[in-house]
């Protein structure tokens, strides 16, 4: 604009770059605001919005949260020179009224921006996030048990110590005591406004950061405290385990069952074709074996007139380590007078269906066998579930007719030949056992998808189960697979002492050939028989399995808190793969 509107333009100009300043100071305060609704761990300041804006209008800087910038090693080194100048670093009691849960649920409808001064607790934790806004404010994310609270310490509030030296001693991860009363912010979060902190137990190291979490699985692993302590996925992994756990063994008691503990070693490995664990007793000068399966010894308890017995505990097997084995592993096992088979399918049913709606909601669920990334597979739990034989259906799906003397030479010749003739891969020695064994996983077992139960083994499968009544050479005996995974394993239990001394002599001899899974021949366990054991039922389940099917996890080193892992090993550079010295963060 030129001539007699120039002045006039130019004060309408300043008057626009005021409203623009003004707006653009608007814009970023509502900005701030927006960023500070995030949950106190994840944001960058918990600051209230109305005290955030003031302090962005008037210049100040907002809340920053704390950089553990500094290098590990250094880390560690500062921290144990500070603890030289605490008088009291790890007290030996703070006096806890409330748990955050309690906290939680009592005032977590107080009205936002109300404080309840006269209201006080004393609650404990870890220090999940730390910032800071100049000299006269602290935030801290606080959670203990699963559950999180924030904690905003100002120096009006404090009472006990010097306020900025208190908080100087407190880094994330730390363990610490609040005393303090109950409020909430105008934005809604409930908060704690404590009057003492006081530190408990400092974390010497420096923790991943909360939205890097910790992914690396072999830390994972081995530091199961700090995958727990980062990780809250894996928490409630290991809560819902116990669940089931707690689920099958409330289901058994009260049905008439009596929980019972037998032996960890024995004299002979029995109960299972695996290969054991030996260890040896000094003072006996005998070699032990690790137990495979509580099996027998819970049978002997059946003939002792404890007629319903269960046992949920560990068994060990010297097998290979995969996403479904780990050498040791948790096991339910019960044993049931005057029940077969049948009853034990209709049990199964109703057991684990049962679990599944009480766990997960519904009978259906949905699983990614695939990985968390992967295809979606869902899977229906209801009642009754389909039935396969198993020597009827690799028949069918062949088209070949097997012997019906599995145990002869003749028929090991020729399921020999069919194992080949489908390029499959069978371990020596090629028994008939894992012959068969290798045709059911290929033809059967790989293409279960929903719970099924494959029945009717060959007697030569299942040296402990009663011969069928009605299919020679077939046992009572069955497997539920889901998702192509034994999940139990059943059988109307052999209590012919005859019958069973002689399957242990045929394991024997297979074993003689160099099957280190087959049985030992256990003259103790047939002299029981030989008192009598009623009609029974046996039944086993795979703890871990289970718990991997209801979290949908596809490894079992996700449910097993502290699973089996490869010794570590020094690299030409002095460095310990997977320890602290090769990733100093964790």
């Amino acid at each position: 604009l030129k001539g007699k509107d120039s002045g006039r333009s130019a004060v309408g100009m300043a008057r626009v770059e005021r409203r623009f300043s003004r707006g653009l100071l608007v814009c970023l305060s509502a900005w701030a605001l927006l960023r500070d609704r995030a949950p106190c761990f994840g944001s960058s300041s918990s600051l209230w919005p109305s005290r955030r804006a003031q302090l962005l209008v008037r210049g100040a800087a907002p809340a920053k949260a704390e950089q553990d910038s500094t290098d590990p090693t250094a880390y560690l080194e500062n921290r144990l020179k500070l603890l030289e100048e605490i008088p009291e670093a790890y007290p030996h009691k703070w006096q806890v009224d409330s748990t955050i849960e309690e906290v939680i649920r009592k005032y977590g409808e107080v009205a936002d921006g109300i404080q309840l001064q006269e209201v006080e607790v004393s609650i404990a934790g870890r220090v999940r996030s730390r910032r800071e806004s100049g000299k006269k404010l602290r935030f801290y994310g606080l959670t203990a048990n699963g559950s999180s609270i924030q904690l905003m310490c100002s120096p009006q509030a404090h009472e006990i110590g010097d306020f900025l030296e208190v908080h100087r001693q407190i880094h994330r991860g730390d363990i610490i005591g609040v005393r303090g009363f109950i409020g909430k912010s105008k934005r809604g979060e409930l908060s704690i406004f404590p009057r003492e902190v006081k530190l408990l137990s400092p974390c010497l190291h420096m923790l991943p950061m909360d939205y890097s979490g910790l992914k690396d699985q072999e830390t994972r692993y081995r530091k199961r405290y700090l995958d727990l302590m980062i990780n809250d996925d894996v928490r409630r992994t290991f809560i819902l385990r116990s669940q089931v756990v707690s689920f099958i063994r409330q289901y058994l008691v009260s049905r008439g069952f009596l929980e019972v503990e037998t032996p960890m070693m024995s004299m002979i490995p029995g109960g299972a074709a695996a290969k054991p664990f030996v260890t040896h007793h000094n003072d006996l000068d005998i070699d032990l074996y690790m137990r495979v399966a509580p099996e027998l010894h819970l049978k002997m308890l059946v003939i002792g007139g404890l007629e319903r017995v269960f046992e949920i505990g560990r068994n060990f097997r010297n097998e290979g380590i995969d996403l479904t084995h780990n050498p040791e592993f948790t096991s339910c096992e019960f044993y049931m007078a005057y029940a077969d088979y049948h009853d034990l399918m209709e049990m199964t049913e109703e057991l684990i269906s049962s679990l599944v709606m009480t766990i997960k909601g519904s009978h259906i669920v949905e699983l990614h066998p695939d990985g968390p990334e992967g295809e979606a597979v869902t899977i229906d739990f209801t009642p009754p579930w389909p039935r396969i034989s198993m020597i009827e259906e690799i028949e069918k799906q062949t088209g070949v007719k097997l012997p019906e003397d599995l145990a002869s030479e003749p028929a090991r010749e020729a399921l020999d030949s069919l194992v080949q003739s489908l390029g499959l891969d069978c371990q020596a020695p090629r028994s008939a056992t894992r012959l068969l064994d290798t045709l059911c996983g290929h033809l059967i077992e790989d293409k279960i998808v929903g719970p099924t139960f494959v029945i009717e083994h060959p007697q030569i499968m299942s040296p402990l189960a009663k011969p069928h009544r009605s299919k020679p050479g077939l046992s009572e005996r069955f497997e539920l697979f889901v998702e192509g995974k034994e999940l139990c394993n059943a059988y109307t239990e052999l209590n012919d002492p005859r019958q069973q001394l002689a399957a242990f002599q045929a394991q024997a001899q297979a074993k003689s050939s160099g099957d280190e899974e087959a049985h030992a021949v256990d003259e103790d366990f047939v002299l029981a028989l030989e008192h009598g054991l009623p009609p029974t039922g046996g039944w086993g389940c795979g703890v871990d399995r289970l718990a991997m099917l209801l979290s949908d996890k596809r490894s079992i080193r996700e449910v097993i808190l502290f699973p089996t892992m490869k010794p570590k090993v020094l690299s030409p550079q002095g460095i310990t793969e997977g320890s602290a010295a090769a990733n100093p963060a964790v």
